[in-house]
C-alpha cells in the first residue's frame, strides 16, 4: 500500500503543499482576525446602546416624576395662576396623553412614549449583541481552520525532512492532503455573519 503511495512523496507535490498550506493558514488567520475586530467592535457598540438606553430610562423615570408632581399640583390647587403654572410644566408626552384620554394620563401609552428612547437603544443593543455573537462564532470556527491547517503544514514539513523513498515521508504527505482537505470542509463549513 505504502509503495501505492509513493507518488505523495515527489518533491514538486510537497512544496506545493507546503505553499496551499501555508497560504490557507495565513488567510484563515486573517479571516479570524476581521472576525475579532469585528466582534470587538458590535461588543463596543452594544455596551455604548446599553449605557445609552440606560441612561435614557433614569431620564425618563426623573420626567415621570416630575409629571407626576406637576399633575399632582395641578389637580390638589383652587389657585387658576398656579394651576397653569402646573399644565405649563407639563411634559409634551403628558399634554397629548391629557389631550388624548383626561381621565388616565398617566396610560401605557404615556409611559411607552416616556420610554421610547430607551427601548430603541436597548433593541440597538440586542441587534449589536446578536452580530458580536455571530462574529465570535465565525472567528472560532476560522482558529479551528487555522489549527487545521497549521497541522497539515507540520505534516508537510516533517515529509519534507524524510528521503524520498521513505514510507514515512509519504505517510506524512498523505496526512498533510488529509489535513487539507478536511480544512477546507470546515472553511466552508464556518458560520458566516448575516448583519
Amino acid at each position: 500500500m505504502m509503495k501505492s503511495l509513493r507518488f505523495l512523496g515527489n518533491e514538486i507535490l510537497l512544496g506545493t503543499l507546503i505553499a496551499l498550506l501555508s497560504i490557507f493558514t495565513a488567510y484563515a488567520s486573517w479571516q479570524g482576525s476581521v472576525a475579532d475586530s469585528k466582534q470587538s467592535e458590535h461588543e463596543l457598540l452594544a455596551m455604548q446602546h446599553l449605557n445609552d438606553g440606560n441612561a435614557e430610562y433614569l431620564s425618563a423615570n426623573q420626567f415621570i416624576v416630575y409629571d407626576y408632581s406637576m399633575y399632582d399640583g395641578w389637580y390638589t390647587t383652587s389657585d387658576p395662576v398656579h394651576e397653569e403654572y402646573y399644565q405649563s410644566s407639563y411634559s409634551e408626552a403628558l399634554q397629548n396623553a391629557i389631550a388624548a384620554d383626561p381621565e388616565n394620563p398617566f396610560s401605557d401609552e404615556y409611559y411607552e412614549n416616556m420610554y421610547a428612547s430607551a427601548y430603541a437603544y436597548w433593541d440597538e443593543f440586542d441587534t449589536d449583541s446578536t452580530i458580536a455573537n455571530q462574529w465570535n462564532e465565525r472567528g472560532d470556527g476560522l482558529q479551528l481552520v487555522m489549527l487545521i491547517m497549521a497541522l497539515g503544514l507540520a505534516f508537510a514539513a516533517w515529509a519534507s525532512l524524510g528521503k524520498e523513498e521513505s514510507n514515512m515521508r509519504s505517510l506524512f504527505s498523505l496526512l498533510a492532503v488529509i489535513t487539507l482537505v478536511i480544512g477546507v470542509i470546515w472553511y466552508f463549513a464556518v458560520p458566516t455573519v448575516i448583519a
